[in-house]
């Protein structure tokens, strides 16, 4: 049991954790510590679950003796079981069996202030402890109180410092607006910051050429830049520009950054402690302050509070600093901003697209490009045979039908010869009997009937030679190589024809040319000798070249408007499978052109016209 003297021992201690303005870490230990022995415990536990993960971790234990403790599963297991049941309602106390062992656990829910973990402390206590469970109850809710107490107080600690490095950034800022020149400004900068935080010198670096360079030097109005104490603290600004983050000297423990070229200066000049804060502009370094001072270390406070106070001086500075140059300087600036900001490898994606939409818009403009006119086409020739009936008949057979490729002396078509032959066998029996009856009349001397069986004669003669001229002429033939284009006669065998019906047409293939229909638009465009290529509707994939020949003057109506016809010849060699009748489209190329101009002129032509006065 303990004694009075010992509990107020206890609450004064936890009172004391209630002001307690340390570590987090030696917080917890302390307060493990005294609740563990407020409650009479051999050792008391701190777990912690992390809301995200749902698993318990042991902060910190005590005394530390007990560690070994929580490498015992079994017993872990049951200190687990008993921190969810604190979480549900809030103190609890119970006897357990482990082994051979019998003892008791109390534990109760804490408020750490923060959602994303929940904290629990859990005491085990002896199985003879002469607590009851109501007195334990209430010792426990003495505990209960101080975690959120010093939270609480750490947080108020924070919010008055942070107002305290606001106000020294506002009142650091006052004097720099008021000050108009750059050099200035940066000498009120340093001696500022010298007699407000006890430095023995603060010097402030400038980018300059690629290096900082020391602007101002806190009580000192002027300075040999050349001097080797200068160098070597620039060497330590650098060495903190180039890693563009605080560098503390001597480093802090767990620190990682480099500090070679401070401890050179510290130890050269016999410095103690040394504090070096890039200044930044729009996240990029710029500048260095560097500040030292003797046997008082720099504290964290202070750390935050000089970066706040670079932040917001950063800006006013970089103002000064670009206008305190000559006008050369700062053109030249500009100069290398804007191409930097061009070239540089921020917001690449922007500038590709940036770039990209540039060189469109070039393109656009100056860029130009081979216009071609487009005209549908029609594939045509001028020897085109037409092949009528040479008589009156009946068609006896027919051989051939449209689209069949013919040579010179094919047949195509015979009529029927059957009534010609009786007829060329009457008109010789006819020839052969007025010869005789000529030949008796000579013999009489009746000169009279002779002459008439003459004529009679004669007269059979010609027609003879008329039936046969007509069986000649039974057989239609083509009268040159070349393609059946009309004609479809199969159908038609044993009809009556009648002279001069056209029964066939044929084609000559090696002299077909193609007939564009070019609108009246861009008839202007096109001059004979132009080429150009051709693609049929039925192979849009092959390409061939041909040479305008001829442009009708005249125009031809029809649906789409008014176009002129242009004769155009090819310039290789005919393709097997041309046919005449055969469409597709033309592009005759008429000279290279502006690209805007190509994608632009329709438009603009017809608004010329809408709003002509």
């Amino acid at each position: 049991m303990l004694r009075g003297m010992d509990i107020e021992k206890i609450i004064d201690d936890l009172d004391q954790l209630r002001r307690f303005t340390g570590s987090t870490g030696e917080f917890w230990i302390r307060y493990i510590k005294g609740c563990t022995r407020l409650v009479e415990a051999d050792f008391g536990f701190l777990l912690v679950r992390d809301q995200g993960t749902q698993a318990w971790k042991p902060l910190c234990i005590w005394p530390s003796a007990k560690r070994s403790a929580i490498q015992n599963a079994e017993f872990v297991a049951i200190i687990e079981k008993v921190a969810e049941r604190v979480l549900e309602e809030g103190i609890i106390w119970e006897d357990y069996v482990r082994g051979k062992s019998k003892g008791r656990l109390a534990g109760i829910r804490l408020d750490l202030g923060e959602e994303r973990h929940t904290g629990v402390a859990v005491f085990s206590l002896p199985a003879n402890t002469g607590i009851s469970g109501e007195e334990l109850t209430l010792r426990l809710k003495l505990l209960s109180d101080a975690p959120l107490v010093y939270q609480m107080r750490r947080v108020a600690d924070k919010a008055k410092n942070d107002v305290v490095r606001f106000v020294e950034a506002l009142d650091l800022m006052v004097l720099l607006n008021e000050e108009k020149r750059y050099v200035a400004a940066a000498m009120s900068f340093c001696n500022e910051l010298a007699s407000r935080f006890a430095c023995s010198r603060i010097s402030l670096g400038w980018l300059k050429d690629g290096y900082v360079r020391v602007q101002a030097i806190s009580h000192m109005e002027q300075f040999e830049k050349k001097m080797d104490a200068v160098q070597t603290m620039e060497a330590a600004m650098e060495e903190a520009f180039d890693q563009d983050e605080e560098v503390v000297y001597p480093p802090q423990e767990g620190a990682n950054t480099i500090t070679r070229d401070h401890e050179a200066f510290a130890i050269e000049q016999g410095v103690k402690n040394m504090l070096s804060l890039p200044i930044r502009l729009d996240n990029e370094p710029v500048g260095v302050v560097t500040c030292e001072r003797g046997e008082r270390a720099f504290t964290e406070n202070e750390i935050s509070t000089l970066r706040l106070i670079c932040d917001q001086a950063a800006r006013r500075l970089g103002d000064l600093e670009r206008h305190g140059r000559w006008i050369g300087a700062r053109m030249w600036a500009s100069v290398r901003e804007m191409l930097s900001m061009l070239f540089g490898v921020e917001h690449t994606i922007a500038k590709s697209v940036g770039l990209i939409v540039t060189i469109l818009l070039a393109v656009l403009l100056f860029g130009r490009w081979n216009y071609r006119i487009e005209a549908p086409f029609i594939l045509k020739t001028d020897d085109l045979a037409f092949l009528p009936a040479p008589f009156d008949g009946y068609i006896h057979e027919v051989h051939v039908q449209v689209g069949d490729e013919v040579n010179e002396g094919d047949l195509l078509l015979s009529l029927d010869t059957g009534e010609l032959l009786v007829e060329e066998s009457a008109a010789i029996a006819d020839q052969a009997r007025y010869s005789g009856e000529a030949e008796k009349a000579r013999a009489r001397y009746a000169l009279a009937e002779m002459k008439i069986n003459e004529a009679l004669r004669d007269q059979a003669d010609a027609k003879l030679e008329l039936i046969r001229y007509h069986l000649k002429n039974a057989e239609i033939r083509a009268p040159f190589a070349g393609i059946v284009v009309e004609g479809e006669l199969k159908e038609l065998q044993g009809a009556p024809v009648r002279k001069g019906d056209v029964l066939f047409k044929v084609a000559r293939i090696e002299k077909m040319y193609a007939e564009l229909d070019v609108d009246e638009r861009d008839i202007h465009e096109i001059d004979e000798g132009r080429e150009g290529e051709i693609a049929f509707v039925s192979m849009p994939d092959r390409k061939f070249p041909i040479r305008v020949e001829v442009i009708n003057p005249v125009a031809m109506v029809k649906d789409e408007g008014n176009v002129f016809p242009a004769r155009c010849r090819f310039t290789q060699e005919i393709e097997s499978w041309w046919r005449p009748g055969m469409s597709g489209i033309a592009k005759v190329h008429v000279g290279k052109r502006n690209i805007l101009w190509i994608f632009t002129h329709r438009t603009v032509d017809f608004f010329r016209l809408l709003f002509w006065m």
